[in-house]
This record gives C-alpha cells, structure tokens and sequence, in this order.
C-alpha cells in the first residue's frame, strides 16, 4: 500500500489479551483521519504504535516510506496531543509554544520565526503574553495545537483532545480543528468515541470494534452505507430489521406483512433472508414521491420524544420490530402523533440499505479489512 502513514498486518496483544487484530490501515498525507469507536476497541493502542510508545506484537508501520515500527518516539516527525493539555502554567503562550523548539537547540530567529507561524495558525494572534490560566478552554486547546505544530510534524496525533471540553465548546472547536488542518496541510489522526465529533471533521473514518477495523471510508460512506450492522448501530440512530424474503419485483426483494403492507429493499439477494438498515430520517409519514416500488408498513406508537429541531416516534411493529423515525419540527408538520395510536410508515427502497455483514474498505487500490474474530477487550485505558 503506498501512503504517507500504513499499518500492514499490525497485531498488539498483552499477554494473551489480543487489543489490535491484524489491522491494515493507509493514511494519506494531508488527510483528516479518525479512528472512531466504543471503549476498549483498540484505537488508542493504534494511535499509541503510530507514536511509538507502543512496539506492535506483529506488523509494520511505516511513515512517509521509511520503516518505524521500532523506531523511538522522540525519533519520530509525529508529535501527539492528549486530552489533558500539560500547559506549563508558570509560562507564557509564546512560552509554552518555543519549548520544545529550545530544547532541540532551534536557532532564536527560527524559533520566534516558526512560533509567530504557528500562533496564526491557531489564531491566538495578541495572546503571546498570556499564561495558561487567563485562557479559555478553547484557548488552552489551541495552545497545545500550537505546540505540537510548530515542529512542523509530518502527522499530528490527537487522543480525545476535546473531551475535557463543555457540549457548546466543543462543536465550536471541532470546526477550529477542521479548519486549522485545512489551513496547515498536515496530516491529523484523530481518535475518538464521539460518532458527531467524527463525521463532522474526518476525511475518512476508520470505525473500529474489539480489535479490528468493521469498516474505513468517508463520513457519508459510513453513515449512509454501512458495512455491518456494529457500524450501523454505532454510527447515529439506525433501525435494523430481518427481512424474510417472500418474492421479488424490479429488482427488488419484498417481504409481505400484511393485506397492503411491504418492506422493500433492492437487491439481488436469492437467499431466504437478509438484514437491512433504515435511517430515521428516511422514513416518511406520508408516501409523497416515493414512486411504487417502496415500504408501507403499519405499526403503533409506543413513544413519543420532542427533541427540538425533530419529534422522534417509536413505533412497534406487527413483525416484532421497533422503529425509530424523526419526523422535522418545521411549521408544516401536521398534529403531533400520540402514544397508543396507529400509524403507517413508508421509504423508499434504496433506503433500506442491505447489510452485508463483511467489513470493506472504501479506497482505491485497496485490500478488504480482515473479518472479525473473537477478542478481548484492551488492557489500556482506551477510551
């Protein structure tokens, strides 16, 4: 695989406790990379073995061509930014940014040189003199961006770094973060469990379950196309069904449920069932130009949630299945529907997305993840 970072064939066990399975990954230059999913998943020990402060029990990993699976970190062009931030509290911004640059003997032109670089980079122009505690959270966040920038690393490591950050303050720094790496060209890998926080700032997405990676591609690849059903039910709200397949029309598979009611699907499945996955939005209270070959099925609402920009309706199924649907709060809604009352959904039928329970890896020219196999969780404190 030619990238600026690649994984081959890495494993990472402690003892007998296997964290990262013979994972591949291919990280292009200049990309927003994220590595996205729950605790205990790996991606923290992978972020860990790019860095070097974990040796991969099997695999490479190699960096701009050059071989660094045994490579030191401090010999490594990456730097890393955590969560917790290690400002030194007693110094300046200005400060804090020339540290590591001082310690590596810099000249004092390039220092202030690359240090003024990298505090327009973060936009902390007039902040210089400032120390730690009279800055914002925000503001301490870009400070340690700064200060890992301004050695001008080939690849950024970000481990949860908005995590300690409020719910408002972090939408808000997602988008600095996006925009600071645009600006920068530089390569960020970013780990996270926060599906919103990945889809919003990623190039693409490597969603990772119990060591192994289920699916790698871009946001809308991920969230409209699952893979597998973990990645499915892990990336936003989605309602998978099992769908018995009782006859096929246009290219289409149909399960019968009822006098006048279907779920559709396309595919050329000829198997006697197959899983789909429905997103929320996509289902319609009305079958406004959904055209014939679409899903009608009735049900009764369980649950009823305003949520602000949308009312979410839980409707239970005669198949035994629970549905999710978000219907907009804009002024042409009609009557909120009611607990107790019968309803009757419709989408259309590319919308019921076939699940095809094998991992793939959306990006030219490269190899399948390998499936999944049993694991245990990590020994770390992946988060």
């Amino acid at each position: 695989m030619d990238g600026h970072i690649v994984l081959a064939g890495v494993t990472k066990a402690f003892g007998e406790n296997v964290v990262v399975d013979n994972i591949d990954l291919n990280i292009r230059e200049g990309e927003f990379f994220s590595m996205l999913g729950p605790s205990g998943c790996g991606k923290t020990t992978t972020l860990r073995m790019i860095a070097g402060f974990e040796v991969p029990t099997e695999g490479t990993v190699t960096l701009a061509g050059t071989d660094v699976t045994r490579v030191p970190p401090a010999k490594r062009n990456v730097n890393m930014v955590f969560q917790a931030y290690a400002l030194f509290p007693h110094m300046t911004v200005q400060d804090n940014i020339e540290f590591g640059l001082r310690i590596k003997k810099v000249k004092r032109n390039e220092v202030r040189e690359r240090t003024a670089e990298a505090i327009a980079s973060v936009q902390l122009e007039g902040f210089e003199a400032r120390k730690p505690a009279q800055l914002s959270g925000g503001q301490q966040q870009r400070v340690a961006l700064a200060r890992a920038l301004v050695n001008r690393p080939a690849a950024l490591l970000l481990d949860e770094p908005l995590g300690a950050l409020d719910m408002k303050l972090r939408k808000e720094m997602q988008l600095e973060l996006k925009e600071i790496q645009v600006r920068t060209g530089t390569t960020f890998i970013y780990v996270t469990h926060d599906q919103e926080e990945a889809l919003t700032m990623s190039d693409r997405i490597a969603v990772m379950n119990n060591g192994i990676i289920e699916q790698c591609a871009g946001p809308r690849e991920i969230y409209e196309h699952p893979s597998t059903a973990f990645v499915a039910g892990f990336i936003g709200t989605s309602n998978l069904v099992n769908l018995r397949i009782d006859r096929m029309v246009d290219g289409c598979v149909v399960m019968d449920v009822a006098e006048g009611q279907r779920i559709v699907a396309r595919s050329s499945q000829t198997s006697d069932s197959i899983q789909i996955t429905v997103r929320p939005e996509k289902i319609q209270l009305r079958p406004d130009g959904l055209g014939e070959n679409a899903s009608t099925v009735g049900g009764r609402i369980s649950d009823v949630v305003y949520l602000g920009s949308m009312t979410q309706i839980i409707v239970d199924l005669a198949t035994g299945d629970r549905l999710t649907v978000h219907r907009l709060n804009d002024e042409m809604a009609t009557t909120d529907p009611k607990v107790g009352d019968t309803i009757t959904l419709h989408w259309a039928a590319e919308n019921s997305f076939v699940i095809k329970g094998v991992p793939t890896i959306s990006n030219e020219g490269e190899t399948p993840a390998p499936s999944a196999s049993e694991n245990h969780n990590e020994g770390d404190t992946d988060a």
